[in-house]
């Protein structure tokens, strides 16, 4: 049996824009519909569970001055109303 390799991020972003493209086209039998569907939802939980993923490690790499994570918004650059 093959090891299967582990997809990346952008692969499965990528797999999934054909999956959509091919389920707005509607030409696929509903068999195939359904499969593509259940592999879409699969591969859309594999990308939140990577961002998360990576959000953790962004967090644990920020850290303030006393050693806490700091959290701040996206963009967020320590100046107001601006």
């Amino acid at each position: 049996m093959a090891v299967k390799k582990k997809q990346t991020f952008e692969e499965r972003i990528a797999r999934l824009e054909e999956i959509v493209a091919r389920l707005e086209r509607g030409d696929a039998p509903l068999a195939d519909s359904l499969a593509l569907f259940e592999e879409g939802t699969k591969l859309i939980g594999e990308c939140s569970a990577q961002l998360d993923q990576a959000e953790q490690q962004v967090v644990k790499l920020m850290k303030g001055p006393d050693g806490a994570p700091v959290e701040l918004p996206f963009g967020a650059d320590g100046e107001e109303g601006t």
